[in-house]
């Protein structure tokens, strides 16, 4: 690197768009996305504009305010745009549902419900049919039961897994096995609360990451990193090559920033990348966000394709690179570590990206507690961002705030849902932010990307599901007490003077709006229900209007009985995109589809579990008060928490690339409880085999097997995950 002349970036920030990505007979030159306009007084003066940003050449030159309006949507735009109108329609009905009473008025104790600024919608669809009206009488729980204790005379929704360890049922379950855990004290999680989760993440959190690097860089502004300062003893450097930082940079914009697209990847390759470069590794707020890049993007390509950090059964580690104690990106990160310091008060949209990208890195590493604090730096830096400079949502960084905005909320709803982390309040700016439309400078390889992967779909995909999810929750637990733990509070669907109580109209009500956005999304984003390892259907058009309308099946399929007969199970040699065989050699998808697609369908069934899960608790607890449309609902639960696609292959062979890793491993650790009840509890035992499918068993087994070894592989690595497997080995009386 000692003549720079000869690399891309010595050319004009004009030019190296086009070094770094250059066309050619195999490129297509369309760049999507980019609509080329003039500012107000060059459109007013009707002379060519160069269309310079901030100001262009004539304001410059005459001294004037430079305005550029927002581009109108091309017509490869509407796809996403359609899809935006689709999720303000779906968040209508799902408001509509308190003007009709079914819903509490009630302040939610959960997240807290954002409502938007949309249109009226049409009235809700009335519910599906339930057939014989059904008593009151069969709604009202007894006050003593012969599986019921005292205490367990009230129920209030929960969303965690550790509260959901707190029922009564499954308390005396887990004390039967306390005696074989000899490392484990199951008391705690009646002591401590949410905190008992956490306690593995805090004694990992006191074994921090080694602040040691095995390489130093030179630096200093304007020094390049391969220049010696006169006088310095050569040390070694880290590589940091035009080519080493390319590699690294397309690694992470081919698959960490298509979950979470919070960073441009037309300026980052263009502008700061050269600039640092050139310029030096200097203490700046560039150079820290490329040296998080950097350590990403080698988490990422050791993620996908590095040593597994151990072997079982002649079974390779779902998680690769590194190993516990030095994750892969360590030295980058340890930079970006140095650096963060210098930036931690200001009030920018890259003070925002920084903890974001700080905390994605953590999550790779296992460290949660990180992952937690970060993202709460990052949620409260975005709202010092929007509260301290509203303008900044018009100008052109607006979609980047937009995305970043929505990234931090979705990341908070899993911390608080799952660990009753405390929210930061930056879910009540969500009317104010608006959602993102993707309308900023695009690139060739953006554009690519979006073609193979539908990531910006994804990511709006994902918002409104966690629109859905948030409003889910605070309806249940409205309508069961609404206080954080077991405490006294109304049965289910008990109405009493402080609670309307559950009802099953509410719960179906619930479940066909979740319905209704699974069919409302893209023919290319859709599956079938009962297949979460399918392919979506990724051979129509992608700019086909009919693709945006709801789909020609019943959006609620008919509630399995005994009789009746179940849809057909797929065919044995149809290609699945997802495997439970996980001894097969797993297919390669690029811009990490399967962790994209993975995360949508996963975060669906966690949706569909929840609203169904009180079912469940009624019939732990209550079963001489179980009527027919009750043990359906256990029927869906138990369905909905089959097969995963985050575990299967070839997505859990890559686990450093799942986001909110935690999120999935508490939830498989609480559903393998769960589905080991199924098997020794009568009622529930009888559920699973007439109202489940003739696949269940089958299903069942398969899952159960994929969950096992997610915690095993993990608890090498994971301190949770190996608190989580003690509980199930001891369980289901399994060697190691």
């Amino acid at each position: 690197m000692s003549d720079l002349s000869t690399t891309p970036v010595t050319q004009t920030s004009n030019n190296s768009s086009s070094v770094l990505f250059p066309s050619g007979p195999g490129l297509r030159k369309e760049r999507g996305a980019i609509a080329a306009q003039a500012c107000d007084t060059c459109r007013s003066r009707k002379q060519r504009c160069d269309e310079q940003r901030p100001k262009c050449g004539t304001c410059q030159k005459f001294k004037l305010e430079c305005n550029y309006r927002e581009p109108q949507p091309t017509k490869k735009d509407k796809t996403l745009v359609e899809i935006l109108d689709r999720i303000k329609n779906l968040e209508g009905k799902i408001d509509s549902l308190s003007q009709r009473g079914l819903l509490s008025p009630s302040t939610s104790v959960g997240p807290p419900l954002q409502t938007s600024a949309i249109p009226p919608a049409a009235p809700l669809a009335p519910a599906p049919d339930l057939g014989p009206s059904i008593p009151a009488s069969a709604f009202q729980f007894p006050t003593t039961s012969s599986t019921a204790s005292g205490e367990e005379g009230h129920y209030q929704y929960v969303s965690s897994v550790y509260q959901v360890l707190k029922w009564p049922a499954i308390q005396r379950h887990l004390a039967s096995i306390q005696p074989k855990l000899h490392r484990v004290d199951l008391s705690a999680l009646e002591r401590d609360g949410p905190a008992s989760m956490m306690a593995p993440y805090r004694s990992l959190n006191q074994e921090a990451l080694p602040t040691d690097t095995s390489a130093s860089v030179a630096r200093g502004p304007g020094l390049s990193i391969h220049n010696a300062v006169p006088g310095q003893v050569p040390m070694p450097t880290l590589d940091l090559s035009w080519d080493t930082v390319q590699r690294l940079s397309k690694a992470y914009f081919d698959s960490i920033n298509l979950f979470f697209p919070i960073l441009s990847r037309e300026s980052f390759m263009s502008e700061t990348l050269p600039a640092v470069f050139n310029h030096g590794f200097s203490e700046s707020m560039s150079a820290t966000i490329a040296y998080l890049v950097f350590a990403l993007g080698e988490a990422a390509l050791a993620g996908a394709d590095g040593i597994p950090v151990h072997i079982y059964n002649g079974h390779a580690s779902g998680v690769r690179g590194g190993t516990k104690e030095r994750p892969p990106g360590l030295d980058y990160f340890n930079e970006a570590r140095r650096r963060m310091g210098f930036h931690l008060s200001e009030c920018s949209l890259e003070n925002v990206q920084m903890f974001a990208l700080a905390s994605a890195y953590y999550g790779t590493c296992f460290h949660y507690m990180g992952l937690w604090r970060m993202t709460t730096s990052a949620s409260l830096a975005c709202q010092a961002l929007v509260t301290s400079n509203p303008n900044s949502l018009s100008s052109p960084q607006a979609d980047l705030i937009r995305r970043a905005f929505w990234h931090c909320s979705i990341m908070e709803t899993a911390l608080n849902l799952e660990l009753c982390v405390p929210l930061t309040g930056l879910e009540r700016m969500g009317s104010v932010v608006g959602l993102p439309d993707f309308s900023g400078p695009f690139c060739e390889e953006d554009y690519i990307s979006n073609q193979e992967s539908h990531f910006q779909e994804h990511f709006a995909s994902q918002i409104v599901l966690r629109r859905l999810l948030v409003d889910f929750h605070g309806t249940l637990s409205q309508n069961t007490g609404g206080t954080s733990s077991l405490a006294p509070a109304s049965t289910p669907f008990t109405p009493s003077t402080t609670s309307p109580g559950l009802s099953q109209v509410t719960i179906q009500q619930l479940a066909l709006q979740l319905e209704q956005w699974r069919g409302m999304l893209p023919a290319y984003l859709r599956w079938q229900e009962d297949s979460p390892g399918a392919f979506p259907n990724s051979t129509t058009d992608l700019y086909n209007t009919s693709l945006y309308t709801p789909a020609t099946t019943p959006i609620t399929p008919p509630m399995p009985t005994a009789t009746t007969s179940q849809p057909a199970a797929p065919s044995a040699t149809a290609p699945l995109m997802f495997t439970t065989d996980l001894d097969a050699i797993p297919p390669r998808y690029s811009y990490a589809l399967d962790v994209q697609v993975a995360l949508l369908r996963s975060r669906y069934y966690y949706t569909k579990y929840l609203i169904h899960r009180p079912f469940l608790y009624k019939a732990l607890h209550y079963p001489d008060a179980m009527v027919h449309e009750d043990a359906v609902g256990v029927a869906e639960c138990l369905k909905s928490m089959l097969k995963w696609p985050v575990a299967m292959s070839p997505t859990c062979r890559h686990k450093r690339l799942v986001p909110c890793l935690f999120f999935f491993t508490q939830n498989f650790f609480g559903i393998l409880v769960l589905l080991h009840l199924t098997t020794t509890v009568p009622i529930l035992r009888r559920i699973r085999s007439t109202l489940c499918g003739e696949r269940f068993e089958l299903d069942a087994g398969e899952t159960v097997g994929l969950y096992l070894d997610w915690l095993r592989d993990l608890k090498a690595i994971d301190p949770g995950a190996a608190w989580h497997w003690e509980v199930v080995k001891a369980i289901y009386e399994l060697d190691e």
